[in-house]
């Protein structure tokens, strides 16, 4: 229920944990690979009625919370020029990268001009639900769209973006605004469009030092999550050390990934809600595992400001029933 997440947001009790899972629609559906079969990636995100089908499949099978919508980090490097696709083995590959220190000063585009299908999408969720279920939109950070832009690809260390950090400090500091100013704009559009909370996906500032993050990374943070005027959820794996850093993002509530104990997170955190964190993993296990390992992070977590979730996306190998028996286990406590 929307109600029931944005009192969880709002750090309040809960007579159960709001649950959601990241990339709840996806390739373990199996009515999501028959309807992708027909759309490429980008034709599905880009097309406001299939992305609305897609958003929707995992809310018919097990009801959660949360709706996210069905698009992709990267959709914002358009109205920075930047061109993408999907390559198969390989994941998103930038066609036209940041080539040096002079390739990162880019003018931000008409966001809500060139990426205008996402908010038809949102309108299209709002409009459907009707406050069934909290309408979640998202953006990635700019540090991880940097690692992107930077090395044209995924790459596992981020050795890229993080030369450029180490010889061209500021040529990095301007892109990491750069995107930080297309996000400010593109959340803003979100919640005009529909959303009724956003979160935002900084998935590899972890890889950035303590002192790196402090100086390049916290202050834009804080003007993204300030300049949204609805709750907002800040994820970043790897940071498990240093959930201070996240605490003062200026999200409402800080996502934590599975190699965080939560109970270790909620008492650094203070009174600031949490999300998380069970090990996408477990969820390859039988259903009985599942609820198992789901109670725990319940119980660990606490009755107040919890959103119960994953510690990062689900896993295209997961079998459906686990994905209800998590979502159902929520739903059974009884506080």
């Amino acid at each position: 229920m929307r109600d029931l997440f944005l009192r969880a947001l709002r750090g309040e009790r809960t007579e159960r944990p709001p649950v959601w899972l990241m990339r709840q629609a996806g390739r373990y559906l199996p009515e999501y690979r028959e309807l992708r079969s027909q759309y490429s990636f980008l034709e599905a995100i880009k097309t406001p009625e299939v992305a609305t089908e897609i958003s929707l499949q995992p809310y018919e099978r097990f009801r959660p919370d949360g709706v996210v919508m069905y698009s992709d980090i990267l959709t914002v490097l358009e109205p920075l020029e930047f061109s993408y696709h999907l390559e198969s083995g390989v994941g998103p590959v930038v066609e036209n990268p940041v080539e040096g220190p002079d390739d990162v000063d880019r003018p931000v585009g008409d966001v809500r001009e060139e990426i205008d299908y996402v908010g038809e999408l949102l309108e299209r969720l709002q409009s459907t639900l009707d406050g069934d279920a909290a309408v979640i939109g998202f953006a990635g950070g700019p540090f991880t769209l940097a690692s992107y832009v930077v090395a044209g690809e995924p790459t596992k260390n981020h050795l890229p973006v993080r030369r450029l950090r180490a010889r061209h400090p500021e040529a990095f500091r301007t892109l990491l605004e750069r995107f930080a100013d297309v996000t400010v704009e593109y959340l803003q559009f979100q919640a005009e469009a529909g959303a009724d909370v956003v979160q935002v996906f900084d998935t590899y500032a972890g890889y950035l030092s303590p002192a790196d993050y402090r100086e390049f990374l916290l202050p834009l943070h804080r003007r993204i999550h300030d300049a949204v005027d609805l709750p907002s959820i800040m994820f970043a794996r790897g940071l498990s050390g240093n959930l201070d850093l996240l605490a003062d993002s200026g999200a409402d509530a800080v996502s934590v990934d599975w190699t965080v104990d939560i109970a270790d997170a909620r008492e650094q955190l203070g009174d600031t809600p949490v999300q998380g964190n069970l090990d996408p993993a477990y969820l390859l296990g039988d259903p009985e595992f599942v609820r198992e390992r789901t109670r725990e992070v319940i119980e660990s977590a606490g009755p107040e400001g919890h959103v119960l979730n994953l510690g990062h996306g689900v896993n295209r190998e997961t079998p459906v029933e686990n994905v209800a028996a998590f979502v159902e286990t929520a739903k059974a406590v009884q506080r």
